[in-house]
């Protein structure tokens, strides 16, 4: 994901991440990378009409960019970005 962040190659608002999220249908919510305020060490911050959320990174299950799964923690599937 940093690398997405950080590469002028990729536009980080193509970056989808799905990660658990206690309470949300099926325990899973969704963030678009624009969406994501913050890279921190341990987590990313999220903004939303509702405030921010701090989602720590172990939380994250996969991370997309432009629909195509670069990364998948059930699988261990990952690619880097074209």
């Amino acid at each position: 994901m940093l690398r997405l962040y950080h590469d002028a190659r990729y536009l980080f608002e193509g970056v989808c991440v799905e990660y658990v999220d206690r309470g949300a249908a099926d325990d899973r919510s969704s963030a678009r990378g624009r969406d994501i305020a913050e890279l921190d060490r341990d987590y990313m911050v999220i903004e939303s009409p509702q405030g921010r959320s701090y989602i720590p990174y172990h939380r994250i299950t996969s991370i997309r960019y432009r629909g195509s799964l670069l990364w998948d923690r059930a699988t261990g599937e990952h690619q880097l970005p074209e």
